[in-house]
């Protein structure tokens, strides 16, 4: 591992918080202006959706509405915004749900819609293809289709670098939302743009908190080849750029991503994140689990990086002049619990 991985791994390990290690990066907030706008977070309790509505409680806003299926979360979510919460709605609600996700727009009436909410973790998503799809793809399309019923202005869906040549259940159902969107940006009045990057640093379920876990239990650390490497973010810095995009004028046909460094191989990140432990701490090598690649990538064949006014921010423009994958929703909508991982996954494939 060469000197600028392990820095890089360093702050990484210091701007997450996770080991409360003394003099953390100070963290600066957005200086954006929402005042107008009614502002819908999907996935509201998840990393992203609650790093989203803590910098949004630094700017102006007109209404803040928080959406989440997961009751424990979104109420932990509550309390640790304290007396912060003058215009904040909690809503525990299922976005798959038509009539309760219809009544929540025509109550609040959003503007700006963040999608968060989805399913992410890949060899759970194997096991449970149905689940992936009612989300990732059904609710995504739900939650579009009654944004331009209702006018919002702007939609912003958090993508991941998994829907890049996915093998993954997760990546293709991620990756078929980005079509469907794509789509509908050539067609309707609301602005869909798509943000898409790596793992966020120590978020529920990633392999930090899993290390973290494994050290404080005395056990060896886990890692499913010695070569696999990801790309990675701290949650902060995503949130931060996620709301800058906000304030780009060219909304249009816009997929985004971020500056992220090198891919960090994960055994380099276990390794140095035992030198923060004071005892010799193993390391084993297991083997790749169903539906991981032993790399990611940022951009497909056919793509792009294009740089924006943002040094942190690109542009991922298409190579191709072929129309966006037309989706058949019909034989989506038609899976069903009973069929197989397998016939669910060759479904999926058929669209990406």
């Amino acid at each position: 591992m060469n000197t600028s991985a392990s820095n890089y791994i360093q702050q990484l390990i210091n701007d997450s918080g996770l080991l409360h290690l003394k003099g953390n990066s100070k963290k600066s907030y957005p200086n954006l202006d929402f005042s107008n706008e009614v502002i819908l977070i999907t996935g509201a309790a998840g990393s992203i959706g609650s790093g989203l509505t803590k910098q949004l409680l630094h700017c102006k806003y007109k209404k803040l509405v928080l959406v989440d299926i997961a009751e424990s979360p979104l109420y932990e979510l509550q309390q640790a915004l304290g007396h912060k919460t003058n215009n904040v709605k909690f809503i525990l609600l299922n976005i798959t749900e038509k009539e309760s996700l219809s009544h929540l727009f025509k109550t609040y009436k959003p503007t700006l819609v963040f999608h968060t909410a989805a399913y992410k973790h890949v060899p759970l998503m194997e096991c449970n293809p149905y689940e992936a799809v009612k989300l990732n793809v059904i609710g995504t399309k739900l939650l579009a289709d009654l944004s331009i019923l209702h006018t919002v202005k702007k939609f912003i869906f958090i993508s991941t670098d998994k829907a890049v040549n996915p093998i993954s259940t997760m990546g293709m159902t991620k990756r078929i939302a980005e079509l469907y969107l794509l789509n509908l940006n050539n067609i309707e009045k609301t602005k869909f743009t798509i943000t898409r990057f790596g793992n966020i640093f120590g978020s529920n379920g990633s392999v930090v908190p899993l290390f973290i876990n494994q050290i404080n239990a005395g056990k060896p650390l886990t890692v499913t080849n010695k070569n696999i490497s990801r790309y990675f973010i701290c949650k902060h810095k995503a949130c931060n750029l996620i709301l800058e995009i906000t304030s780009f004028e060219n909304f249009e046909n816009s997929i985004f991503t971020f500056n992220m460094g090198k891919p960090i191989k994960i055994i380099d990140l276990a390794k140095t994140l035992t030198t923060f432990y004071n005892e010799d701490i193993d390391i084993k090598i297991t083997k790749i689990r169903s539906g991981e690649k032993l790399h990611e990538d940022i951009i497909s064949n056919d793509e792009t990086l294009v740089p924006t006014k943002h040094k942190d921010i690109m542009h991922v423009k298409s190579n191709s002049d072929k129309p966006t994958k037309t989706l058949n929703f019909d034989e989506l909508l038609n899976i069903t619990p009973y069929y197989s991982p397998q016939e669910i996954k060759t479904i999926l494939k058929k669209y990406v």
